[in-house]
């Protein structure tokens, strides 16, 4: 992907960022995450600490443009039937919500676990 395409899906707003989440990971069959150099992953929390999420992104490059200029991050990619069998059922009982494809200007389409499934399961079932 050129960088001029980044940008412009960057521009988005959350809701086309999300369709496009959708379409890109269901095409790829993997989610990409946030890593710390202790293997930890990225969890944000709201300002009022009310949410808490784990941050996903369609591609390593943008999961790599959100690091830039921040702590030392490094993307790490899910495949898909790990994240449906694995991630969804530990963050619901964690109690954390899933930050799709959060934006350089901080906005985030956050949803839960099982909701982010559904949906991938929808897309998938079209191809």
């Amino acid at each position: 992907m050129s960088s001029n395409e980044q940008n412009q899906v960057m521009e988005m707003d959350g809701e086309e960022r999300y369709d496009y989440f959708l379409s890109q990971v269901a095409e790829d069959r993997e989610i990409w995450i946030l890593v710390n150099n202790d293997s930890r992953f990225l969890k944000i929390a709201s300002d009022d600490g009310d949410v808490e999420y784990l941050p996903v992104w369609p591609t390593a490059a943008f999961a790599s443009e959100y690091a830039s200029g921040g702590e030392e991050l490094t993307p790490r990619s899910i495949s898909l039937p790990d994240f449906f069998r694995k991630w969804v059922p530990g963050l619901t009982k964690d109690g954390l919500d899933v930050g799709v494809f959060p934006g350089l200007d901080k906005t985030v389409w956050i949803t839960e676990p099982a909701e982010l499934k559904q949906d991938l399961q929808d897309v998938m079932s079209e191809f």
